[in-house]
Protein backbone atom coordinates (compact mmCIF):
# COMPACT_ATOMS: atom_id res chain seq x y z
CA UNK A 1 0.00 0.00 0.00
CA UNK A 2 0.89 3.53 -0.97
CA UNK A 3 1.58 5.35 2.37
CA UNK A 4 -0.64 8.60 2.23
CA UNK A 5 1.98 12.18 2.52
CA UNK A 6 -0.30 14.96 3.34
CA UNK A 7 0.71 16.05 6.37
CA UNK A 8 -1.75 18.86 7.99
CA UNK A 9 -1.21 21.73 9.54
CA UNK A 10 -1.41 21.43 13.15
CA UNK A 11 -4.61 23.05 14.81
CA UNK A 12 -4.06 25.29 18.02
CA UNK A 13 -6.39 24.64 20.89
CA UNK A 14 -8.93 27.56 21.95
CA UNK A 15 -6.99 29.44 24.61
CA UNK A 16 -9.15 28.38 27.83
CA UNK A 17 -7.48 24.76 27.12
CA UNK A 18 -4.29 25.68 26.17
CA UNK A 19 -2.58 24.88 29.73
CA UNK A 20 -3.40 23.49 33.16
CA UNK A 21 -1.32 23.45 36.41
CA UNK A 22 -0.31 19.90 37.06
CA UNK A 23 -2.01 19.78 40.73
CA UNK A 24 -1.57 16.07 43.49
CA UNK A 25 -4.34 14.81 42.01
CA UNK A 26 -2.79 14.42 38.66
CA UNK A 27 0.25 12.37 40.29
CA UNK A 28 -1.81 9.21 41.41
CA UNK A 29 -3.14 8.65 37.85
CA UNK A 30 0.33 9.36 36.40
CA UNK A 31 2.51 6.64 38.41
CA UNK A 32 -0.54 4.44 37.79
CA UNK A 33 -0.24 4.75 33.91
CA UNK A 34 3.74 5.05 34.22
CA UNK A 35 3.39 1.03 36.47
CA UNK A 36 0.95 0.12 33.48
CA UNK A 37 3.61 1.08 30.79
CA UNK A 38 6.37 -1.13 32.86
CA UNK A 39 4.30 -4.41 32.88
CA UNK A 40 5.73 -7.58 31.46
CA UNK A 41 5.09 -7.22 27.23
CA UNK A 42 3.86 -3.52 27.42
CA UNK A 43 7.26 -2.11 25.68
CA UNK A 44 7.01 -4.71 22.96
CA UNK A 45 3.06 -3.92 22.36
CA UNK A 46 3.48 -0.76 21.95
CA UNK A 47 6.09 -1.20 19.27
CA UNK A 48 4.70 -3.58 18.16
CA UNK A 49 1.34 -1.06 17.88
CA UNK A 50 3.47 1.27 15.88
CA UNK A 51 4.58 -1.23 13.26
CA UNK A 52 0.83 -1.81 12.76
CA UNK A 53 0.33 1.90 12.35
CA UNK A 54 3.40 2.25 9.76
CA UNK A 55 4.37 5.30 11.89
CA UNK A 56 7.55 7.20 10.29
CA UNK A 57 8.70 9.51 8.74
CA UNK A 58 6.20 11.55 6.92
CA UNK A 59 3.21 10.36 8.96
CA UNK A 60 1.34 12.22 11.17
CA UNK A 61 -0.48 10.15 14.13
CA UNK A 62 -2.49 10.93 16.87
CA UNK A 63 -2.48 9.05 20.25
CA UNK A 64 -6.04 8.96 21.43
CA UNK A 65 -5.67 8.85 25.69
CA UNK A 66 -2.56 9.81 25.35
CA UNK A 67 -1.61 10.15 29.38
CA UNK A 68 1.46 10.90 30.37
CA UNK A 69 2.57 10.82 26.93
CA UNK A 70 4.68 7.97 26.78
CA UNK A 71 3.62 6.99 22.93
CA UNK A 72 4.25 10.44 21.70
CA UNK A 73 7.53 10.29 22.33
CA UNK A 74 8.39 6.99 20.98
CA UNK A 75 6.54 7.75 18.32
CA UNK A 76 8.17 10.86 17.15
CA UNK A 77 11.56 8.55 18.22
CA UNK A 78 10.22 6.77 14.74
CA UNK A 79 10.22 10.26 12.91
CA UNK A 80 6.58 10.84 13.25
CA UNK A 81 4.83 13.69 13.40
CA UNK A 82 2.92 12.45 16.86
CA UNK A 83 0.18 14.48 18.40
CA UNK A 84 -1.21 13.58 21.81
CA UNK A 85 -4.97 14.13 22.52
CA UNK A 86 -6.64 13.72 26.18
CA UNK A 87 -9.93 14.51 27.58
CA UNK A 88 -8.36 14.86 30.68
CA UNK A 89 -6.05 18.31 31.82
CA UNK A 90 -4.76 16.62 34.15
CA UNK A 91 -2.47 14.18 31.97
CA UNK A 92 -2.70 17.11 29.40
CA UNK A 93 -0.55 18.96 31.87
CA UNK A 94 1.66 16.46 32.85
CA UNK A 95 2.54 15.14 29.23
CA UNK A 96 3.53 18.95 28.52
CA UNK A 97 5.94 18.97 31.07
CA UNK A 98 7.41 15.84 30.63
CA UNK A 99 8.05 16.91 26.62
CA UNK A 100 8.50 20.10 26.49
CA UNK A 101 7.52 21.47 22.64
CA UNK A 102 5.24 17.99 22.02
CA UNK A 103 2.06 18.66 20.28
CA UNK A 104 -0.22 17.62 23.15
CA UNK A 105 -3.73 18.79 23.56
CA UNK A 106 -7.08 18.72 25.06
CA UNK A 107 -9.40 17.42 23.25
CA UNK A 108 -12.94 14.88 23.00
CA UNK A 109 -12.58 11.69 21.07
CA UNK A 110 -15.87 12.01 19.74
CA UNK A 111 -15.11 15.48 17.93
CA UNK A 112 -11.37 15.55 17.38
CA UNK A 113 -9.73 19.03 16.55
CA UNK A 114 -8.73 17.66 13.11
CA UNK A 115 -9.97 18.77 9.50
CA UNK A 116 -11.59 15.33 7.50
CA UNK A 117 -8.97 13.32 5.91
CA UNK A 118 -5.76 14.88 7.46
CA UNK A 119 -4.02 12.30 9.73
CA UNK A 120 -1.90 9.24 8.63
CA UNK A 121 -2.37 7.54 11.63
CA UNK A 122 -5.22 6.95 14.91
CA UNK A 123 -3.55 5.06 17.93
CA UNK A 124 -6.29 4.26 21.03
CA UNK A 125 -4.13 2.03 23.68
CA UNK A 126 -6.76 1.06 26.74
CA UNK A 127 -9.60 3.95 25.90
CA UNK A 128 -12.54 2.65 24.56
CA UNK A 129 -13.49 0.75 27.41
CA UNK A 130 -13.75 4.23 29.04
CA UNK A 131 -16.48 5.39 26.41
CA UNK A 132 -19.82 5.58 26.36
CA UNK A 133 -20.43 4.98 22.86
CA UNK A 134 -17.06 3.63 21.21
CA UNK A 135 -18.68 3.10 17.70
CA UNK A 136 -18.79 6.91 17.38
CA UNK A 137 -15.49 7.27 18.69
CA UNK A 138 -14.14 5.00 15.41
CA UNK A 139 -16.81 6.96 12.98
CA UNK A 140 -14.61 10.06 14.17
CA UNK A 141 -11.24 7.97 13.53
CA UNK A 142 -12.61 7.19 10.05
CA UNK A 143 -13.32 10.90 9.60
CA UNK A 144 -9.85 12.06 10.32
CA UNK A 145 -8.15 9.59 8.06
CA UNK A 146 -6.75 9.87 5.00
CA UNK A 147 -7.70 7.00 2.82
CA UNK A 148 -5.39 4.47 3.38
CA UNK A 149 -4.43 5.71 7.00
CA UNK A 150 -3.99 3.19 9.80
CA UNK A 151 -6.06 2.76 12.93
CA UNK A 152 -5.18 0.36 15.63
CA UNK A 153 -7.03 -0.33 18.61
CA UNK A 154 -5.45 -1.98 21.94
CA UNK A 155 -7.14 -2.38 25.20
CA UNK A 156 -7.97 -4.75 27.51
CA UNK A 157 -11.65 -7.08 28.88
CA UNK A 158 -12.76 -6.19 31.86
CA UNK A 159 -14.48 -9.80 32.54
CA UNK A 160 -11.10 -11.71 31.56
CA UNK A 161 -8.79 -11.04 34.68
CA UNK A 162 -7.23 -13.79 35.54
CA UNK A 163 -6.62 -14.41 39.02
CA UNK A 164 -5.75 -17.28 41.35
CA UNK A 165 -6.74 -17.04 44.65
CA UNK A 166 -8.01 -18.60 47.41
CA UNK A 167 -11.39 -18.03 47.02
CA UNK A 168 -12.73 -18.38 43.45
CA UNK A 169 -16.26 -17.29 43.86
CA UNK A 170 -15.03 -14.10 45.89
CA UNK A 171 -12.40 -13.83 42.96
CA UNK A 172 -15.00 -13.78 40.43
CA UNK A 173 -17.27 -11.17 42.40
CA UNK A 174 -14.31 -8.58 42.81
CA UNK A 175 -13.99 -8.50 38.95
CA UNK A 176 -17.15 -8.43 37.72
CA UNK A 177 -17.80 -6.05 40.55
CA UNK A 178 -15.18 -3.51 38.57
CA UNK A 179 -16.18 -4.38 35.24
CA UNK A 180 -19.66 -2.93 35.91
CA UNK A 181 -17.84 0.06 37.08
CA UNK A 182 -16.63 0.89 33.23
CA UNK A 183 -18.91 2.58 30.44
CA UNK A 184 -17.97 -0.16 27.85
CA UNK A 185 -16.11 -2.99 29.72
CA UNK A 186 -16.05 -5.45 26.51
CA UNK A 187 -14.87 -3.40 23.98
CA UNK A 188 -12.10 -4.87 23.42
CA UNK A 189 -13.50 -7.64 22.39
CA UNK A 190 -15.30 -6.05 19.77
CA UNK A 191 -12.36 -3.91 18.34
CA UNK A 192 -12.41 -5.98 15.09
CA UNK A 193 -16.66 -5.43 14.73
CA UNK A 194 -16.24 -2.11 15.67
CA UNK A 195 -13.38 -1.16 12.84
CA UNK A 196 -16.15 -3.05 10.22
CA UNK A 197 -18.82 -1.09 11.45
CA UNK A 198 -17.54 1.89 10.70
CA UNK A 199 -16.14 1.06 7.64
CA UNK A 200 -11.79 0.22 7.89
CA UNK A 201 -11.53 -2.80 5.57
CA UNK A 202 -8.19 -5.42 6.09
CA UNK A 203 -8.97 -5.49 9.78
CA UNK A 204 -6.77 -7.96 11.64
CA UNK A 205 -7.41 -8.98 15.33
CA UNK A 206 -4.86 -10.84 17.65
CA UNK A 207 -4.42 -11.11 21.65
CA UNK A 208 -1.37 -10.26 23.76
CA UNK A 209 -1.28 -11.84 27.39
CA UNK A 210 0.56 -9.74 30.30
CA UNK A 211 1.09 -12.19 32.96
CA UNK A 212 2.35 -10.46 36.30
CA UNK A 213 3.70 -12.81 39.07
CA UNK A 214 5.02 -10.27 41.53
CA UNK A 215 4.33 -7.82 43.65
CA UNK A 216 4.06 -4.90 41.02
CA UNK A 217 0.50 -5.94 40.55
CA UNK A 218 -0.66 -5.78 44.08
CA UNK A 219 -2.23 -1.77 43.11
CA UNK A 220 -4.52 -3.41 40.62
CA UNK A 221 -5.33 -6.34 42.40
CA UNK A 222 -5.95 -4.21 45.55
CA UNK A 223 -8.09 -1.45 43.27
CA UNK A 224 -10.00 -4.55 42.28
CA UNK A 225 -11.26 -5.62 46.14
CA UNK A 226 -11.69 -1.96 47.18
CA UNK A 227 -14.22 -1.19 43.94
CA UNK A 228 -15.88 -4.73 44.80
CA UNK A 229 -15.86 -3.41 48.30
CA UNK A 230 -17.64 0.48 47.49
CA UNK A 231 -19.77 -1.01 45.18
CA UNK A 232 -21.47 -3.46 48.24
CA UNK A 233 -20.19 -6.59 45.80
CA UNK A 234 -17.71 -7.56 48.97
CA UNK A 235 -18.29 -6.66 52.64
CA UNK A 236 -15.55 -4.86 54.22
CA UNK A 237 -14.01 -8.17 55.68
CA UNK A 238 -14.32 -10.14 52.29
CA UNK A 239 -12.31 -7.27 50.40
CA UNK A 240 -9.58 -7.39 53.18
CA UNK A 241 -8.91 -11.42 53.49
CA UNK A 242 -9.14 -11.31 49.61
CA UNK A 243 -6.23 -8.51 49.53
CA UNK A 244 -4.26 -10.22 52.31
CA UNK A 245 -4.25 -13.70 50.50
CA UNK A 246 -3.38 -11.68 47.17
CA UNK A 247 -0.55 -10.09 49.36
CA UNK A 248 0.19 -13.01 51.29
CA UNK A 249 1.03 -14.42 47.28
CA UNK A 250 3.40 -11.41 46.33
CA UNK A 251 5.45 -11.98 49.72
CA UNK A 252 6.13 -16.10 48.92
CA UNK A 253 6.40 -15.54 45.03
CA UNK A 254 2.93 -17.29 43.87
CA UNK A 255 0.76 -14.35 43.09
CA UNK A 256 -0.63 -14.83 39.35
CA UNK A 257 -2.55 -12.50 37.42
CA UNK A 258 -3.00 -13.04 33.59
CA UNK A 259 -4.21 -10.14 31.22
CA UNK A 260 -5.29 -10.49 27.68
CA UNK A 261 -4.72 -7.45 25.64
CA UNK A 262 -7.01 -7.21 22.37
CA UNK A 263 -5.41 -5.40 19.37
CA UNK A 264 -6.98 -4.76 15.95
CA UNK A 265 -5.72 -2.63 13.36
CA UNK A 266 -7.90 -1.36 10.00
CA UNK A 267 -6.88 0.51 6.81
CA UNK A 268 -9.52 3.40 6.39
CA UNK A 269 -11.25 3.23 2.58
Amino acid sequence: MDKPRTTPPAAPLPAPLATAPITASAMPLAALLDAAERIPGAAALRQHSYELLRAGADTTVVDIGCGTGTAVAELSARGARAIGADLDARMVAVARERLPGADIRRADAYALPFPDHSLHGYRADKVLHALTDPAAALREALRVLLPGGRAVLIGQDWDTFVIDSDDPAVTRAVVHARTDTVPSPRAARRHRNLLLDAGFKDVVAEVRTAVLTDAAALPMLTGLAEAARDTGALTAAEASAWTADQRARARTGRLFLALPLFVAAGTAP
